[in-house]
């Protein structure tokens, strides 16, 4: 089955907003990433439920999926962007009209645990969604140039975008070689939290992109051998890793071993093209990552090209 993609933004459209995974504790974040949406010419709309609270959840389950079916079906909406991650969608993916969404295919905004839903939906409904800033997260505090330049042309321009790392970007050759495939990946507790589910796609032929926060070393590595365990590394075409943000030890007296230790010994056993130390992930400054797009990447020259569009 062909990717879906969705239809491009142009100024003046309506921005829908939704909370499918935790509540946001400080709503005027909200209204701060709001205000900078519609600086930049776009109207918006809130999900009804987005001030829900459901114990550590932006509503119930079903409050949530409401949310979500609605900005699928509104006719005005042309894209919907998440407010934040943190957990939740996970809960969702059984409740999903799938077929819904194929046939409203929208832009579809977030990351972290947003993960597991825009997995899924690439799983049941083929639709390309953007691993991006969020709402409530990114949008609500002054963006980075580059982070800003990258999610807007996505966005808005139907063509390829060619070669999105800049040339200054610090990165860790761990195995070399060249491939393409399709990108796909994300969060990767998020990633393994729908491992052997029917929610899950095929990572074959994947150009393979990870990140994390807040996992301590022996957790990541723990979740890479489960990877490697399911044969999704070695069938990847390439290995990209991106932002492991407050990934240290908790207590620094007691013997750990470190994520660049984890990464190499992945590139001696698995033979596929790897590269480290990417712009993504829950750091201010991050690319933009369509799930679904073919790329190539190029782990010597520290290369990731996007192939084609990812809006019509």
């Amino acid at each position: 089955m062909e990717p879906r993609k969705p239809s491009r933004l142009n100024p003046g459209d309506l921005i829908g907003i939704i909370s499918p995974a935790s509540r946001i504790l400080d709503p005027s974040r909200i209204e701060k990433g709001v205000a900078y949406l519609e600086r930049m010419g776009y109207r918006t709309v809130l999900g009804k439920h987005v001030l829900e609270t459901y114990g550590y959840l932006a509503g119930t389950d079903e409050e949530r999926v409401a949310d979500i079916h609605d900005m699928f079906t509104h006719k005005d909406v042309k894209a919907i962007m998440c407010i934040r991650g943190g957990y939740g969608t996970p809960r969702l993916l059984s409740l999903i009209d799938y077929s819904l969404v194929a046939r409203h295919p929208k832009i579809f905004v977030g990351y972290s645990d947003i993960t597991s839903l825009q997995l899924a939906l690439w799983k049941k409904s083929r639709l390309v969604t953007f691993q991006g800033p969020m709402v409530g997260v990114d949008l609500a505090d002054p963006l980075d140039s580059m982070t800003e330049e990258i999610f807007w042309r996505l966005l808005t321009s139907p063509k390829k975008a060619g070669q999105v790392i800049p040339p200054e970007e610090p990165a860790v050759l761990v195995r070399k070689g060249k491939a393409s495939g399709r990108l796909l990946g994300g969060n990767l507790a998020h990633l393994v939290a729908i491992l052997g589910t029917v929610h899950q796609p095929s990572f074959t032929d994947s150009i393979l992109f990870l990140e994390d926060i807040g996992e301590e070393p022996y957790r990541i590595d723990r979740m890479m051998t489960q990877l490697r365990h399911a044969a999704i590394l070695e069938n990847a075409r390439a290995l990209l890793t991106g932002q492991f943000t407050d990934c240290s030890p908790k207590d620094p007296a007691k013997p750990s071993l470190s994520l660049e230790t984890i990464f190499r010994e992945i590139g001696t056993m698995v033979p596929v093209p790897f590269l480290a130390g990417l712009p993504f992930g829950h750091e201010a400054r991050k690319i933009t990552i369509p799930m679904g797009i073919r790329a190539r990447v190029n782990t010597e020259a520290h290369t990731l090209e996007y192939l084609e569009g990812a809006v019509i």
